[in-house]
């Protein structure tokens, strides 16, 4: 599997307040992103491949929402977020 819980605990560790706090939204975001790009590269190989797509742009539609309720809650976490997973250009 791509992703192993030692991976996600760092991607937590990271961007949430701690490894095992798996429900900030920072923590979300950054998961999100990590899985989106993983997605993204295995389109690009294997670009028939239509389920992959559709998970692809759901997990887009989540994060996009995440962001929408982060920027409303916290402006000041929202540009954070996107400063630091470099989501903006």
């Amino acid at each position: 599997m791509y992703l192993d819980p030692k991976e996600k605990a760092k991607i937590f560790a990271k961007h949430g307040k701690s490894a095992t706090d798996t429900g900030t939204a920072e923590g979300q975001i950054a998961l999100f992103t990590y899985r989106i790009e993983h997605l993204t590269k295995h389109l690009k190989a294997n670009h028939k491949d239509y389920n992959t797509e559709r998970s692809l742009v759901m997990l887009v539609g989540k994060r996009r929402s995440l962001l929408d309720y982060l920027m409303k809650k916290d402006v000041l976490r929202y540009r954070a977020i996107v400063k630091k997973l470099s989501l903006r250009k």
